[in-house]
Parts: C-alpha cells; structure tokens; sequence
C-alpha cells in the first residue's frame, strides 16, 4: 500500500485538510486524517507538510506531436494558419520523427500535471507508443478526413489502427478521430457512427472551430455543423466535439440535449480566432464540458493549470460578468468533466477512483497566505509547480525526472 499526505487534498467536490490518499491495485482504498496513518501497513509514502493533492488533470483535446512547430504561424487567422503553415508542415512528416516530438509534448503535459490525454492526430501508433513509454494515460485517434488532400489522414488508416490497437491492455486507449466537420463527408461521418456503435467507441471531432468551417458546412449541407452531427445521428454521449466557438443558439440547445461533451480550449481559439465559444451557455443548460490544451502551435504550452485560469477569465470577460464561471466551475472541467466525457472513473479524490493523482509543492510565494487553496490552484498557480504524478497510483514524474524512461534527458541535452 501506498500513502499520499497532503496538507489540502482538493476536488471539485471537497477539502480535506491534514489528510491521506491511500492507494493500492492502481486505486484510491480509502482517505484518512494523517495522525491515523500509523495503524496502515503502509510500504511508501510521499507528500507532507505544504503539499496540495488534487486529481490528475484530464487533457481532454490534444495534438502533442504539434510542440515541433511552436512558434510556427503566429498571430495569425485560423484558416491561413492551417493552409499556409500547418498542413503544409505536416505533409513532411514521418513516423521516427512524431514519436520523438509525441514524447516531448506527453512530457510537457504530464509535467504540468496532465494524467491524461485524449490525442487526435497523425501516426497515431506512434503516439500510442510514446504514450506507453511515459506511462501516461490515453486516448489516441488516428486523424480522418476525405475532402482534405491529406494522405496520411486517409480514413482506412483510421480504423486499420483502431481495429490492430483496441485489444492491446494497459493505458492507451483507441478511439475514432474524424477531423472536422467541413473536412469529412457525410458518407465518412456515417461510417463512423456504425464502426463507432459496434465497438462501442468514442468519437473525438472539431467541430465550429472558425468561421469559414461554419460557412463550408452550410454551403455543402445547408445545415449549421451541429445540425450537420444531429442530422447523422452521431452525436451521442460518446461524442467529444471540440472548440463549438461559432455554435448558434440553437445548436448551444441542441448540444446540451445531446450528452455529448464538448471540449473547452480558450487559449488556443482566443489566440486562433479572437474569440471565445459560447461555454457558459451550454454549461447553463447542462452540458458537459471539459477543457484541453490543444497544441503547442496555436497555445504555445501543454499547461493544464494555465488552461484553467484562462477557461476562466476568458468566459468572465465574454460574458461581462466576474461571478461565472467560477474557479471551481474549471475545475470541474478539467477533472470530472474529462472524465465523464472519457467514460473513466476518475477526476475526483474518492476511495474506489483511480489513483490518477497530482502533488503540488505550496511552499511558494504565490501560494501564500493559504487561506483559499482552491483559488491558489486556478488563478495563481502554474504548471512547475506540480512536484509528482501518479497514473494508477504508479509515479511517473519526480521533480524533473521521468520515471518511465530516460528519452525525455536525453533529447533535453540533445538540444544543447
């Protein structure tokens, strides 16, 4: 049995003070007040005095092989972005060189406290490899589309490495990843929904993620993107859409009725578009909304902590109003809303949950005076201040140190 003592022990549901995480078979078996810790048979401990426990965060869209081209394109209009300096660069890929940049991204993620990742790219067996040697858990879909010339995003390749990845035990996990909606055709769209309800897998998509999509899909369907999904019957409570940062009212409704989630990425779309999707609106109506980093490319960092603060000065600024959302409203985005859209028992600090875990050194400046730790998380915090991370009650980063492979120093010193 493992035992993690924190001072503050944080979810989007409760505050524990001066307590223990005990873990054993990748769980959480029970949490404790820490002066009962000595009756526990209890084989390693970790944590103390001046340390937050929270859940892992669950990085609920990425593109962690993007960190190659930071810095690439920016200041830029999305859809020049992704035409003139995104595809173009991408078209030079090859398999050796997304799993090194794949390593570096899940790195920079799981540093910053991401126990999760949910990945929609190229190569994706190559990204589930990286995923494997780092220990992170994930969820990794090989990209479609058909009305793009994008070779390596053909939609056989998708299925080929769902169908070769989906027996494969541990913790990556296949999904289906069509590209977009003004990117991938009815017919493809519709292959997915039944490949998808037979293998009872979940489906990972942007959707509304500017404004020339919106206007391509009412050209092509003469519909609204939402209205394009409803239409096909995909949306359903195993649909992950991403950014929705032009959804119309009605599609907002239509969304929230739907149990799909929908995946909050305010850094990247504020920075991309200039603007900030309608989250509040379907937060309001009950949906399920999760946050995600994005890439590195268009956010510039895999820092789940930062996310949040933005999630929630973003939608505060759009919608004129301090109050909404708040700090524990991203929280709960960044956690139990990742989950729920991930379908795992996780994002919450309960015994029987898995020991998805993340410890943070407050013994800082910004972190004092202590008095509302939960606020310290989301409006002062950063992603180096995350000292462990636990996937399965497993330690899989120390301080600088990844503890799975020693890949991650080497290309550091590479680069010197």
């Amino acid at each position: 049995m493992k035992a993690i003592v924190a001072d503050h022990i944080i979810d989007a549901n409760t505050h524990r003070k001066n307590s223990v995480v005990l873990i054993e078979d990748g769980k959480i078996v029970s949490i404790i007040p820490s002066e009962k810790l000595k009756e526990f048979d209890v084989e390693v401990t970790y944590g103390g005095r001046d340390y937050l426990l929270i859940p892992g965060l669950i990085n609920a869209h990425t593109h962690v092989a993007m960190v190659k081209f930071r810095g690439f394109g920016d200041d830029m209009p999305l859809d020049t972005w992704l035409n003139e300096v995104i595809w173009p660069n991408e078209k030079e890929w090859n398999e050796e060189e997304i799993y090194k940049w794949a390593l570096i991204g899940i790195a920079e993620a799981i540093a910053s406290g991401s126990t999760t990742i949910n990945d929609h790219y190229f190569f994706a067996w190559q990204i589930s490899k990286a995923a494997e040697t780092l220990g992170v858990r994930a969820f990794i879909g090989q990209t479609m589309m058909d009305l793009v010339d994008m070779p390596i995003a053909e939609p056989k390749l998708g299925f080929k490495f769902f169908k070769k990845w989906k027996s494969r035990n541990g913790l990556v996990n296949v999904i289906l990843a069509p590209h977009a909606t003004d990117t991938v055709s009815r017919d493809l769209l519709e292959e997915v929904r039944e490949f998808a309800e037979k293998e009872n897998a979940l489906v990972h998509m942007h959707v509304s993620q500017s404004r020339e999509e919106v206007l391509r899909v009412k050209d092509r369907e003469g519909m609204l993107p939402v209205e394009y999904l409803k239409s096909t019957n995909i949306l359903e409570s195993n649909f992950i859409g991403v950014h929705g940062v032009y959804l119309s009212e009605k599609e907002v409704g239509i969304y929230a009725k739907s149990n799909a989630t929908l995946v909050h990425c305010p850094i990247s779309l504020a920075k991309l578009e200039g603007y900030v999707a309608p989250i509040l609106d379907l937060w309001k109506l009950g949906g399920n909304i999760a946050l995600g980093n994005d890439c590195a490319v268009s956010n510039n960092s895999m820092d789940m902590i930062l996310e949040m603060k933005f999630a929630a000065i973003l939608n505060k600024v759009k919608n004129r109003d301090p109050t909404s959302p708040t700090a524990k409203d991203v929280f709960y985005w960044a956690t139990v809303g990742g989950a729920k859209a991930l379908k795992l028992n996780a994002g919450l600090i309960e015994r029987g949950y898995l020991a998805d875990l993340v410890l943070i050194n407050t013994k800082k400046l910004h972190f004092l005076p202590r008095e509302n730790m939960l606020s310290h998380l989301v409006y002062s915090a950063r992603g180096s201040d995350v000292e462990k991370v636990f996937v399965n009650g497993e330690l899989i980063y120390d301080n600088g140190m990844f503890m799975k492979t020693g890949e991650i120093e080497k290309i550091l010193n590479e680069q010197k």
